[in-house]
């Protein structure tokens, strides 16, 4: 098998070098022809000169663009037809690179699925990982043991031709993860350890929690826009529940059956509109 190994790097100079080489060997001594890309996503450190030095080929953008944008930009240029990605930081074992790869001659993405105390974090974390599990779960039918591993290996071709939904930031390997399950892709999990990284981390918890949240949304409108407005019909219904109590307390029932009314015909319209907008998006 030939692969295109793509790493995305902002300010990791510290780091980037020994990952390639380590990359490198990796694949040398499993004897597959490969190529490494280190996508410098406009780092004001030595993280381009340290990529260089250690023999990958190196794509600069002017500007930070995000983590989604430089992979983006990796897939564009990559040579092969499989594509593997990694960080720059040492967090994941590259000689776990061979094991993934052997995969794929039965499957169209192999993620690193993370496992260990690196991996478990703060209880916050840990919490915030458990509730992005189960929001996939509800979107795509499927328990995904790791959403966002940055280890994994891919069809580069699936992966250009879903690149309109995959997202710019750290949600890449999110929504890369939605478009392969929700196309009906066939996926696998291989438990991988996870290291320490070197430096801080570039991830946001908070500022990427809100963003993951858009992301399901849209994911869910394109790809399975109908289980979102069954999720609204059903909140919609449950609204009733209180509703009637208080119209019992405030004014003893006497609007009971309006409300019944109101509540049951917004249901229905929330639900003839998300048949109506999945109908429209498989006429597409």
């Amino acid at each position: 098998m030939k692969v295109s190994v793509l790493i995305p790097a902002f300010n990791e100079e510290h780091a980037v070098h020994d990952t390639v080489l380590r990359v490198r060997k990796a694949l040398t001594d499993a004897r597959l022809e490969h190529e490494i890309l280190v996508i410098d996503d406009g780092s004001t450190d030595r993280t381009a000169a340290e990529a260089e030095r250690s023999g990958a080929r190196v794509l600069q953008h002017p500007a930070n663009g995000g983590y989604g944008r430089a992979l983006k930009t990796g897939l564009r240029h990559a040579t092969f037809d499989l594509v593997a990605i990694t960080d720059a930081d040492g967090s994941y074992p590259p000689d776990e690179l061979p094991r993934l790869i052997a995969d794929m001659d039965r499957f169209d993405m192999v993620v690193g699925a993370r496992q260990g105390l690196h991996y478990r974090g703060s209880r916050a974390k840990w919490l915030g990982r458990r509730a992005l599990q189960r929001m996939v779960l509800f979107v795509t039918g499927v328990l995904v043991p790791d959403v966002n591993s940055g280890l994994r290996v891919f069809r580069r071709q699936i992966a250009l031709d879903n690149i309109r939904q995959i997202g710019n930031g750290f949600s890449f390997t999110t929504t890369l993860t939605l478009a392969m399950l929700l196309e009906g892709h066939f996926v696998r999990y291989v438990p991988v350890p996870y290291n320490a990284r070197v430096g801080a981390s570039k991830v946001k918890f908070r500022r990427d929690v809100v963003r993951t949240m858009q992301i399901l949304v849209m994911a869910i409108l394109a790809y399975n826009p109908i289980k979102l407005f069954l999720l609204l019909s059903y909140i919609t219904l449950l609204v009733l529940i209180p509703s009637l109590a208080i119209d019992a307390i405030a004014a003893g029932g006497a609007h009971a059956g309006l409300i019944v009314a109101v509540d049951l015909c917004a249901a229905l319209a929330l639900f003839g509109l998300g048949l109506t907008t999945d109908v429209l998006r498989r006429q597409l």
